[in-house]
């Protein structure tokens, strides 16, 4: 026979807690998946303000574009997206199969990018400066996988961990 103590059962106060972290949790996934897609967005587009927004400007920030060495410092990696973004060779991106992490103010997305038919593997990190997340770590490269197909219709997908 099973015996259930009261101490086990979750009262509604708990539900509702548990609720309203999920919440919050769901709400800042959301918002780390945004600042994720604003990355890609200013790629797209060639962007070099909406680019610049998207990296913190309070926490130190690095970079590696594939087959380049490691960019340190927010003039640097800026100067880097400048000439990759003003480039004749700028390549189309999309970004497919976001992940996103969250570990209190710090947060990543691990997400393929699909470059002219190519599949590279990137990881940004991003942290909470003000109320936005920020991005203060970009890093691509090569893979041999393809994005998984159950990501979704968009592409972009969430977890917690």
């Amino acid at each position: 026979m099973l015996v259930f103590t009261a101490w086990l059962a979750p009262s509604p106060a708990r539900w509702r807690m548990a609720r309203d972290v999920e919440r919050k949790t769901m709400s800042e996934l959301d918002a780390v998946l945004f600042a994720n897609e604003a990355f890609y967005r200013a790629f797209a587009d060639r962007d070099m303000d909406a680019m610049a927004g998207a990296w913190a400007e309070d926490t130190a920030v690095s970079c590696i574009h594939p087959g380049w060495g490691p960019l340190e410092g927010r003039e640097e990696v800026l100067q880097s997206w400048r000439a990759i973004l003003t480039g004749p060779g700028s390549p189309a991106i999309q970004c497919l199969a976001a992940r996103a992490h969250l570990r209190g103010e710090m947060a990543y997305v691990v997400c393929h990018e699909e470059i002219e038919g190519s599949y590279l593997i990137a990881t940004n990190i991003f942290v909470h400066e003000g109320r936005r997340w920020r991005l203060i770590h970009h890093q691509a490269g090569p893979t041999a996988e393809d994005p998984p197909k159950d990501a979704g219709e968009d592409g972009e997908g969430g977890l917690i961990n």
